[in-house]
């Protein structure tokens, strides 16, 4: 249960700086990153339900 809450702090920091930044190249990685964090915790959160 701590990696799914580590991982939703993790995309709530990449989807706040994404926001903040100026940097586009920057800001699209931070964004593929929440998304990878998102899918991880998607599926963490299966394998705990099951």
């Amino acid at each position: 249960m701590a990696r799914i809450e580590y991982l939703k702090q993790q995309i709530a920091r990449a989807e706040q700086l994404a926001k903040a930044i100026l940097d586009r190249q920057t800001a699209e990685r931070l964004q593929a990153f929440a998304a990878e964090c998102r899918t991880e915790s998607s599926v963490l959160t299966l394998k705990t339900a099951a």
